[in-house]
């Protein structure tokens, strides 16, 4: 391990241990968006309802994971119940319902607004009627006049401003400095009823667990006929988020941090790996210098022919074109005068010079006796002389 690689690992472990001290003793912030999700635990999610609802509905309830567009197209149901709880519809799916309801369905829509055209076909315009920042819920009806729920967190404050006549009004929300408004109806259509509840939030975590709210939550659910219910469940384009599959590994605070933890040791491994390595230089053996080994391979041959004659002729031959070459002297003639140049060039003895030129001359008669002290003594002079 290289001392880059140990700076860089103590760093990423000291900002690991930073980001886990913080988010121990960060404050948990409540969150409190009004999601409406059947699997959000925050205040205004659903999760306490989507639990109960099993007992609520006796067990006839089923959720559809389908907009009610594709769903009724691909099915063909008797007469039924219909919940919507918060979510957004697409019109297609608004008026399938509204279908199904004139065949004898009965829908419960708890939707703080649905669009225009649709609200207008059931008969009533759904509008702000409240600011207040707390208000009470209660049902019209005298058998449940003992039942209210007291919105005192962010309610929504819708209602209906205006009804055709026909609509009954089964709820509404009661102010100390206004007229009670009216926020649970039941409209006839077709063979079906529609229920339409303004204010959702009473179905949520935070009022489902206050035990005083839960009569009221099985009296608005009273009015729908014991049999098959289906609720609509099939996430929102606005909640796509809720589909990304880290999520349930980011709500775990245990899973998160193993999660960062990994992110941060796969960045640190990538960061270290992509640098360029150097590619294993091969072992390139030197070029062998081949040329002794032929002289030598030569030589050899030369010996078991024991040629000595052509071996001395052919070292005379190089001693003298050494001494045309390097010394620049004339070799016609090996006499008097040439035995003189030599010597003075290279500064040997006249008696060596002497001797090297009855070699050179006995190596060029084609008719002279030659043995194998002539060749290694004329090989000892010649090269005496040039190389020494």
């Amino acid at each position: 391990m290289n001392k880059t690689f140990k700076i860089y690992a103590i760093i990423f472990i000291i900002i690991m241990v930073i980001l886990a001290l913080l988010e121990v003793n960060k404050k948990e912030v409540t969150d409190w968006r009004k999601n409406f999700d059947p699997n959000e635990k925050s205040p205004f999610g659903l999760f306490v309802f989507n639990k109960e609802s099993k007992d609520l509905f006796k067990s006839q309830l089923k959720k559809i994971d389908k907009t009610p567009y594709d769903y009724y197209n691909q099915n063909k149901k008797e007469v039924h119940n219909i919940l919507i709880i918060e979510k957004q519809v697409d019109k297609e799916s608004w008026r399938k319902i509204l279908t199904e309801v004139s065949k004898g369905s009965d829908a419960m829509l708890i939707v703080s607004r649905i669009p225009k055209e649709i609200s207008d076909s059931i008969g009533y315009y759904d509008s702000q009627i409240s600011f207040n920042e707390q208000n009470v819920l209660k049902l019209t009806d005298q058998k449940y006049k003992n039942d209210f729920i007291n919105l005192d967190k962010f309610p929504s404050g819708r209602g209906f401003s205006y009804l055709k006549p026909g609509i009954e009004i089964l709820g509404k929300t009661i102010e100390k400095d206004n007229a009670d408004q009216a926020n649970f109806i039941k409209a006839k259509f077709g063979k079906g009823n529609i229920y339409v509840h303004s204010e959702p939030l009473f179905l949520t975590n935070y009022y489902l667990l206050k035990p005083e709210n839960i009569k009221y939550t099985q009296d608005v659910f009273s009015y729908l006929n014991d049999r098959e219910t289906l609720w609509f469940v099939e996430a929102d384009d606005t909640k796509a988020s809720s589909k990304f599959f880290m999520r349930f590994i980011l709500s775990k605070p245990a899973l998160k941090y193993a999660w960062w933890i990994f992110l941060g040791g796969l960045i640190l491994f990538i960061f270290f790996n992509a640098k360029r390595k150097q590619r294993i230089v091969p072992i390139i053996e030197p070029l062998k210098n081949t040329s002794v080994d032929f002289v030598k391979s030569i030589g050899n041959l030369y010996l078991q022919e024991g040629d000595f004659h052509d071996m001395m002729a052919k070292k005379a031959q190089y001693f003298l074109n050494r001494v045309r070459m390097d010394l620049l002297i004339d070799t016609q003639n090996l006499d008097h005068d040439f035995a003189k140049k030599l010597q003075l060039k290279t500064g040997k003895p006249v008696e060596l010079i002497q001797e090297a030129i009855q070699l050179i001359r006995k190596a060029q008669d084609p008719y002279a006796s030659v043995m194998k002290e002539d060749l290694a003594r004329m090989n000892k002079i010649l090269d005496e002389i040039i190389l020494k």
